[in-house]
């Protein structure tokens, strides 16, 4: 069976991510370094690299493993930087970033999927994350500025005040719109009061919960 995992998990990699661009040697590593069946339910663990979303429960699903490699690369996190992420789910994505940053910062509105993720996090060896619970939907309070965020749920609108917790030169990844019309936007500070939004791919995601919209998503 582990062997069937390993082969599944090399797989993924060589005839999923790569082939779809995904080319970043830092999140190709962080994609090789963390086993997504540690972060599914049991009996979906041979699903686990399969390229295709799995729910997680509570109406949530974990996004397929191309899309994720897509977000990382988008995004580019950096050894040293701090990144807030919202909406943590089972705590798979808020392992690649872990992989790639100095501190995750991760809030999840749902506190079972937030204490199972602490555990399935605890379990990996990754210590530099704070899980936290609570409704992210229209901002995150934080002690101060950060490098990156990024939003694992759809907005049809950013909060400003996410907009406002960047640093100078900090970059959030949000996916922004309605149903199917949805895009990937990088929205980099670049000043006080200017930001640059560029727009990435597109792609369709669950809507954050307590926000504008609803899911129109088929698995």
């Amino acid at each position: 069976m582990s062997q069937n995992v390993d082969n599944a998990h090399f797989n993924m990699l060589e005839q999923q991510v790569r082939p779809s661009d995904v080319l970043n040697p830092r999140v190709l590593e962080a994609l090789k370094n963390v086993a997504r069946e540690h972060f599914v339910d049991n009996e979906l663990s041979g699903l686990a690299y399969a390229d295709t979303s799995l729910p997680i429960g509570f109406e949530q699903v974990t996004f397929p493993p191309v899309l994720q490699g897509r977000l990382l690369q988008a995004i580019d996190v950096q050894p040293e930087e701090y990144v807030l992420e919202i909406g943590t789910g089972t705590g798979y994505f808020t392992a690649l970033l872990a992989q790639l940053g100095q501190h995750i910062t991760s809030v999840e509105i749902n506190s079972d999927l937030s204490e199972a993720a602490q555990k399935n996090l605890a379990s990996a060896g990754i210590s530099n994350v704070t899980c936290c619970v609570g409704d992210g939907s229209q901002g995150w309070p934080l002690a101060d500025r950060i490098d990156v965020i990024i939003a694992t749920a759809a907005f049809v609108t950013v909060p400003d005040e996410y907009l406002q917790s960047l640093a100078i030169g900090g970059r959030m990844l949000a996916v922004v719109g309605k149903g199917l019309d949805m895009s990937v936007q990088i929205i980099q500070r670049l000043t006080e009061r200017e930001w640059q939004t560029d727009t990435v791919f597109e792609t369709s995601i669950p809507a954050m919960i307590n926000t504008e919209g609803k899911p129109e998503f088929e698995f």
